[in-house]
Parts: C-alpha cells; structure tokens; sequence
C-alpha cells in the first residue's frame, strides 16, 4: 500500500494520518469535442455507439471510517451510515419493493431533511461475469461519473411520476438521491470512490447519451481535476450504506453531484471474492 502525506479535509481542522491514504489509478474521461454515446440494452444499435475516450490518473482516497461523523449531505453530497436491513435475498424484487423501498425511504429522510422519498430504482452490481449472468446483474463502473445532468434529472422525474405531478414538483425543491451497499459479504475488491462535491469545479462535466429502446438519458462523465478529493470506506459491510446526491435542484447548496467510481485498492488480497452491490435510486422533496 502505498501511502502519502497528511493533508487536511476541506475547510475543517481534521487531518488524516497518512496510514488512512491510499493511491490509486481512476478512470477520467477526456473531452474529445464528440458528443459521446452508448446503447443500453440494445444490441443491434451498438456500431452506432461512440465511445467516450478515458486517462488514467492516480490521486489521493483517503479512508472515511475516521471522519465519518463529519460528512454532511449537503455540504459533502454523502454521507456514510449503519444501516440494519431486514432483506434476506436482494437479488428477489418482491424483498426489494416490499421491504428494502421502506429502509430506504427512512434512511434518506432521516440524513436530507426530505418529507418525501419515492424509490424508484434498484441496479444489482457484480464484478464477475458468470455472476453477472446468474444474477441479472450489471458490471462494477470503473470510470467517474454522476448518474444524472441538469437535463436528464427533470426528465426522470417526468418519466416516473408524470408531466402534471412532475410540475407541482418542481415548485419546490427536489433531489435524486442514492444509497449504495453490499449485498452479500463485505467488499475486498472494486470498492466505490466517492468525491466531495465542493472540490469539483463547475467545468468538466462532459454529457454521455444512453439510448434505450423507449427512452433516452444522459449521465455526465467527469474530466480530471487536481482539485478532486476522493475518499472510500474500506471494506464495507452488508449493514453499512454509502448515501449520496447526484441530483439537486437548489443551487445554493455547497454539493449538487458527486463524482463517484469503482477503482482498484492496491490493498485488495489476490483471492477477494467478487464485489456484489446494490445501488438504489430515489428521488427526495422538500418542504
């Protein structure tokens, strides 16, 4: 593991003591001028894809377990929680819909200050690719992003509740917000990098389209920046749950987005059993 130098967090007078660092390599993409597009789950379209073109940077991921008291959502755009969950199989959608939307609506009400919370979203993730196959799972995202762009985040809401309830939502403030855990055995491999959202500048964001058969949306991919501070949670477990914004509609608050990846810890042991997560969408009002 190699280590770095003690450096303070963002505007407070914590400090990390340097055997709570780590480096490693992310995935940023690089602004070629070509609008980038992919084809989800739509085979026959995927030569008319263009890809967006990624660089290698290694930064600075300090561990979060010391300071995880002090994340605040608004002011980091996560937070790190203990999160008890009755779910027994996350892989059965009737547990997901009938006990885990509920844990999660509690959950994010009780860290943003929402009065409503409406689930809309569940993405099962797995590093490998039989497992992938046998779960209906998706791959783990190696590339820094944020799930959703000051366009795609009105027209989800749109998608989900409808044009009229869509309106009188957008009187008041909204947010979508994520809750991210392990769904089995605590993570060794692929872990999830999440960046606070006041060291990123409002430059960098690049529009990647997702085209589905019945709909199209956009994600932004993040271009690097010296300025990003990364940081992780080592080794999570299935009762812990990484909670951040990836949509905010006050642009008053200090984080609207996270930057947020998969990357590989060089602290990783050869034989670490595959990553399975789950990471659950939902949108969050506010009085």
């Amino acid at each position: 593991m190699q280590l770095t130098a003690e450096k303070p967090l963002i505007n407070t007078g914590e400090t990390i003591n340097t055997t709570d660092t780590i480096r490693a390599s992310f995935n940023y993409v690089v602004d070629t001028g070509v609008p980038p597009v992919r084809y989800i789950d739509w085979p026959e379209m995927a030569h008319q894809a263009v890809d967006p073109q990624y660089r290698q940077h290694e930064m600075s991921v300090r561990n979060g377990r010391p300071l995880r008291d002090t994340f605040k959502l608004d002011t980091h755009g996560f937070v790190f929680a203990d999160h008890l969950t009755q779910v027994k199989d996350f892989t059965d959608e009737a547990q997901r819909s009938g006990i885990y939307d509920r844990e999660v609506q509690a959950l994010i009400k009780k860290h943003s200050g929402a009065i409503d919370v409406t689930v809309f979203d569940h993405t099962l993730r797995v590093s490998d690719e039989d497992m992938q196959k046998a779960l209906n799972a998706r791959p783990t995202v190696k590339g820094v992003h944020n799930d959703y762009t000051e366009a795609s985040a009105p027209q989800r809401l749109r998608d989900i509740i409808g044009d009229a309830e869509a309106e009188r939502r957008f009187t008041k403030r909204w947010a979508i917000i994520q809750v991210w855990r392990p769904i089995r055995s605590k993570v060794l491999i692929d872990p999830l990098g999440i960046c606070d959202g006041r060291s990123i500048p409002q430059k960098g964001f690049i529009r990647v389209e997702r085209r589905y058969k019945d709909r199209t949306g956009e994600v932004y991919h993040i271009a690097h920046n010296p300025a990003h501070e990364w940081f992780h949670f080592p080794q999570m477990e299935r009762d812990e749950a990484l909670v951040f914004k990836v949509f905010d509609s006050d642009a008053s608050k200090p984080s609207r987005f996270t930057a947020h990846s998969a990357f590989d810890d060089p602290a990783t042991p050869a034989d670490a059993p595959p990553r399975e997560s789950i990471e659950t969408r939902a949108f969050a009002f506010f009085d």
